[in-house]
């Protein structure tokens, strides 16, 4: 999964990173919110690394959460969704709106081998300073680069450069 290889999602040791995914996503849901902890301490741990002043509103879920790394003052709305079986970088002052969904796997397109689990994981990374609108999809691969805006319900489907605003499905940018 790491190399970037096609594997196997029904795997007994990804099954075992999943559960300590879930538990400490239900312990983020189900806590009392902490006005000086922005970010829970269960998320806090299970994060490959965050930023200062982080904030997850709930109910927020992810694959593994090992794969999420946060810079500085990211915030994400209720709703949110990373399915993280790639690394997933998100930079400095990003905000994602309610129900984003940020997906790293990509499943075979043979049916009997999609049958048998087989998939990818392909990396996103989200600049500094990026703003994804409610309800946008983020799909396997993809880079939305610094100061970038994806519109509400855009499903992006390649990378985004910087500073372009993007909206639809797929995503297109917008003149000027």
């Amino acid at each position: 999964m790491q190399a970037g290889d096609w594997y196997c999602c029904i795997d007994s040791e990804l099954s075992v990173l999943r559960h300590q995914a879930r538990l400490a996503v239900h312990q983020h849901n189900h806590g009392t919110p902490d006005p000086g902890e922005p970010l829970s301490p269960s998320l806090a741990a299970l994060f490959a690394e965050h930023g200062q002043n982080c904030l997850i509103e709930t109910p927020f879920h992810c694959a593994y959460g090992i794969n999420i790394t946060l810079g500085d003052q990211v915030y994400m709305n209720a709703g949110c969704t990373i399915l993280d079986s790639a690394p997933v970088r998100i930079g400095d002052r990003s905000m994602l709106g309610p129900n984003v969904q940020i997906y790293c796997a990509d499943h075979h397109r043979d049916p009997a081998l999609r049958a048998k689990g087989l998939e990818v994981a392909r990396p996103v990374t989200l600049g500094s300073d990026v703003w994804i609108g409610g309800g946008a999809i983020v799909l396997p691969g993809v880079t939305v680069n610094d100061g970038a805006i994806v519109g509400a319900g855009a499903v992006v489907t390649r990378d985004v450069e910087a500073g372009v605003r993007v909206v639809g499905n797929p995503a297109r940018a917008l003149p000027g």
